[in-house]
């Protein structure tokens, strides 16, 4: 059969040759190359008369109807509709073909028309491709005429409340393509595969009006079209309507995130030695198991999901959206080393599937119900739309039957009738066969949940981000808990993007509802926060333990590899020997040293290993060694950087230690007067502060400090003595701390040394250290080697790298600050201090940190006017400019920092007798010639 096959696709004249499923679009692909149509708006904004809109679209972004949240209370009226006329044409030679119109998403109840006469039914669901056969409501080679009636709100009550009453921007209108289908009237109607790991293919398929007995022909291509396997067929009577064909392919590459291999079927039907029609169909092999009290598997390996749950959203388009930002999303999500993402609360366009079949994501495909669920009429319907769309992406490897109680149990059968994959179903947020999938859990969770439970448990919603809370905020302790657990399946961040639409009905504001839209780990144009480099570090399937470089370096890593089928030999990795720019060259670009590419060790997915890099013998002139890794695709995983170099090795090459220039000493009332070179710094003696700078140039308002930060101290005394070229001011105090001393050298280089007395106060802080204040309004930016160049919390470190950055002041309120937004935020804490450069509208100045684990904090934050709560507003310490050996941690939407995780807690420190403490040295220098 194959061979003759084979003969007569050979000869066959062109004429004859297999005639493809046409396609004719009435409306763009999306935002991009959207047409404009007829309409009519019955309420709100330009209602009442007929105008044009652009299709697709959600008709408030065109100025129409009105802005709704769904949880205003007024958010389901029923009384907004959008009325749609387009005229269109259909070619004489479709007149014998089945003729279908297919809309891919309508918000909500649709009704259409063709020359007048109904289509069909109305459809209810917003998130679904519909279509009707409308062959004989046509004039063949003639203008048509199409009438859309849209209901932005739907007739049936539980549409409603699992689409519209939630906590996302609802919005009315034809969101995505319409478009005309032209089959040949004998046709394959629908195929659903179900491809194994093991090379095990079988095609279920829908077959219409077929008028004799017939051939099913397949076979299996490469994505560059080189033949798999042979030919396979079926022999199919008249009248068939459902036939199903299977064949072996041997050694076929299995699909996963991390080789997202892809093949296409063509499968032909075939009668009287004429194919009369041909449909190619995108899938890849792989294999999706629950086992139950163990895990989930895809291929045989055991999967933990590194995901983040999705709305459909752009901020001037709604829902509607174009292939070119999903793959945008599936690229950012990769880039945060995710492996997964969660289509919430609805299916998404189909092209995004596409992009994670092709890109490589699991995908949990989730049928819409916010809290409330569709009835089972309707149910049955929708899950039977969402199914027969999108059945054949290998990158969905779960169901979700609702959200958060919209699960109507009535509807799960429908899920395993119309899937041959069997894919597992979930409930998420409640425990459902076997699994556990509860939202927001604590840390602290032990009763019949979690760890202490016989469920495979992946909360579907976790560490809600709202603000800079969140996200990777806490995920460290939960990842290395859930990573030691044998029945961790991983989990799932809320969410990717803030929802801040544009008001075009407030002058093109950024609407995010308050904090209702203000979750996304990346801002609505795809910004990214802080977040977002933790995430990437945390979740990076290279993973090195902590290491110090040392005198005795000698060039090795031990690393593990987290990867679930990838070895590390097919990755690579280049590393970098930096020495970073000092404060005087005004420059944030590091030299290299010395660079190479080390040898990628053969270490298999879920075991450890060493890298060794090849580095110089003598690596001391060097500040900074980094590694960066790249996956066998090119994709970066991240780039890791370790100190070669102290701080105070740094401070000391900056400052010149042959200093023969004498300080001098001055009283004056309740002040003390030091001076150093250009430099005059004036001390209160009722306070023990600094209360002005004065150079050459005049005042410099950094004054006011130190202020204990965090610690229970009062000032006692100050004394002040000359020694030698040097005067030394001693501010004595009660409480955490015991003494700070000032030291003006006569070049004017201010030290600054603290010593702290904690056995004497209590033992846990929000912060710990000492603060100054200088005017807000001055400061215009900073330079800084330490950490960055985002900032940090107590509970969120990871992230950064190590060299000298450089920031422009900014006021970004993170989540709220849409319309002028930029990243990284300047205010905060950052880690990791060796010396920083405040540059300002009077004259820049300069502190040099001697010790390690120093944070900065530079200025405070603004609380967003939409707080939730204050667990995304966190308290700081009084003043502008802070020194800390300690930082407080942020919460979440949901959760107060202390309900997180261990690193969440407030700092613990108590000092006892024979402790060296914590030191701290800071060197000030305000020199006009140090900066220029």
């Amino acid at each position: 059969m194959i061979k003759l096959f084979q003969i007569f696709i050979f000869f066959i004249p062109a004429t004859l040759f297999p005639q493809s499923t046409e396609v004719i679009y009435l409306s763009g692909k999306g935002p991009e190359d959207a047409k404009e149509w007829d309409f009519y708006c019955t309420e709100g904004r330009n209602s009442g008369y007929w105008s044009k809109i652009k299709v697709p679209s959600n008709w408030e972004l065109q100025g129409y109807g009105t802005y709704n949240y769904g949880l205003d209370p007024d958010s389901v009226r029923g009384k907004e509709h959008g009325l749609y006329k387009h005229r269109f044409t259909v070619p004489k030679s479709w007149n014998r073909k089945t003729v279908n119109i297919v809309f891919e998403g309508s918000m909500t109840d649709t009704e259409v028309k063709i020359n007048g006469k109904k289509a069909g039914p109305i459809h209810q669901g917003s998130f679904y491709r519909f279509k009707y056969d409308i062959s004989d409501n046509l004039k063949y080679g003639r203008t048509n005429i199409l009438e859309v009636n849209v209901a932005k709100h739907s007739a049936n009550k539980s549409i409603n409340s699992a689409e519209r009453k939630a906590d996302y921007w609802i919005f009315g209108g034809i969101f995505r393509p319409v478009y005309l289908e032209g089959i040949p009237e004998q046709h394959i109607n629908h195929i659903a595969i179900d491809a194994k790991a093991d090379g095990s293919f079988r095609a279920e398929i829908k077959i219409q009006n077929l008028l004799k007995d017939a051939t099913l022909l397949a076979q299996i291509f490469t994505t560059d079209h080189k033949k798999i396997g042979q030919v396979f067929s079926k022999k199919i009577a008249k009248n068939s309507s459902k036939v199903t064909l299977e064949t072996l392919i041997r050694e076929v590459k299995r699909w996963s995130p991390e080789f997202p291999h892809l093949y296409d079927v063509e499968i032909s039907l075939v009668s009287d030695h004429n194919i009369i029609h041909l449909v190619k169909e995108r899938f890849g092999f792989r294999t999706v198991e629950i086992r139950e009290r163990d895990g989930i598997y895809v291929n045989g390996e055991k999967i933990i999901f590194k995901g983040i749950c999705r709305h459909s959203f752009w901020p001037t388009t709604g829902r509607c959206l174009s292939k070119e930002m999903s793959i945008l999303d599936v690229n950012l999500m990769k880039d945060m080393n995710m492996n997964s993402v969660r289509m919430s609360h609805y299916p998404p366009d189909e092209h995004f599937l596409d992009v994670c079949d092709s890109i490589g994501l699991f995908v949990l495909e989730e049928l819409a119900g916010w809290q409330t669920y569709y009835d089972s009429i309707v149910g049955e319907k929708l899950v039977t739309e969402m199914i027969e769309r999108d059945v054949n992406h290998p990158s969905i490897v779960i169901w979700d039957n609702g959200n958060e109680g919209g699960w109507n149990v009535a509807n799960d059968k429908w899920f395993e009738l119309l899937d041959p994959q069997k894919r597992p179903l979930i409930h998420p947020w409640g425990q459902f066969k076997g699994t556990d999938t509860h939202h927001y859990p604590k840390y602290s969770y032990g009763v019949n949940r979690y760890r202490n439970n016989h469920f495979i448990y992946f909360p579907t919603e976790l560490l809600h981000g709202l603000y800079d809370g969140g996200h990777g905020a806490g995920l460290e302790d939960y990842w290395n808990l859930y990573k030691s657990d044998p029945l961790s399946a991983g989990g799932f961040l809320w969410d990717f993007s803030d929802e801040a639409v544009v008001r075009t009905d407030k002058k093109g504001v950024h609407d995010s509802d308050k904090n209702h839209g203000a979750d996304g780990i990346v801002g609505p144009y795809r910004e990214k926060e802080g977040s977002y480099y933790t995430v990437k570090e945390i979740w990076a399937p290279i993973q090195f333990p902590r290491k110090y470089i040392t005198a005795a370096f000698n060039g090795s890593f031990e690393l593990s590899n987290e990867f679930n089928y990838t070895n590390l030999s097919e990755c690579d990795f280049v590393w970098q020997l930096l020495r970073m720019p000092l404060p005087a060259e005004n420059s944030v670009q590091p030299h290299i040293i010395a660079t190479g590419k080390a040898k990628s060790p053969d270490i298999a997915p879920g075991e450890k290993g060493m890298l060794y890099l090849g580095v110089p013998l003598d690596i001391s002139n060097g500040d900074v060694l980094s590694i960066a890794a790249s996956d066998p695709h090119g994709r970066e995983i991240y780039q890791w950087t370790w100190p070669v170099r102290i701080p105070f090795q740094v401070a000391r090459e900056i400052i010149e230690e042959n200093n023969t220039n004498k300080a001098s000493l001055a009283e004056k009332g309740n002040y003390v007067i030091v001076t150093g070179g250009e430099i005059q710094v004036t001390f209160d003696k009722t306070s023990g502060e600094l209360v002005e700078v004065e150079n050459s140039k005049g005042i410099v308002s950094f004054n006011g400090g130190p202020q204990p930060a965090g610690l229970d101290a009062t000032f006692m005394e100050l004394k002040y003595s000359k020694q030698n070229n040097e005067v030394i001011v001693e501010a004595l105090y009660e409480g955490g701390i015991e003494k700070i001393t000032w030291t003006m050298r006569g070049d004017g280089l201010l030290k600054f040394d603290l010593d702290y007395m904690a056995r004497r106060t209590r033992r846990s802080y929000l912060y710990t250290g000492i603060s100054f204040s200088y005017p807000e309004e001055k400061i215009t930016g900073m330079r800084w080697m330490g950490n960055g160049p985002y900032r940090v919390w107590k509970n969120r470190m990871k992230g950064n790298t190590l060299q000298v950055w450089h920031k422009a002041y900014n006021n970004t309120i993170t989540g709220e600050s849409f319309d002028n937004l930029i990243y990284p935020e300047f205010k905060g804490y950052h880690s990791g201090l060796y010396w920083v450069t405040v540059e300002n509208t009077e004259s820049p100045f300069t502190i040099l940190c001697e010790n390690e684990n120093i944070f900065l904090r530079m200025l405070t934050p603004e609380t967003p006017k939409g707080a939730y709560n204050e667990n995304t507003a966190p308290e700081f310490p009084s003043g502008d400019i802070s020194f800390l050996h300690g930082i407080n941690a942020i919460g979440t939407k949901f959760q107060p920092a202390a309900n997180l995780s261990p690193m969440s807690q407030p700092g613990m420190y108590n000092q006892h007798r024979g402790d060296q403490g914590l030191p701290m040295v800071l060197w000030f220098d305000f020199r006009l010639n140090s900066h220029k």
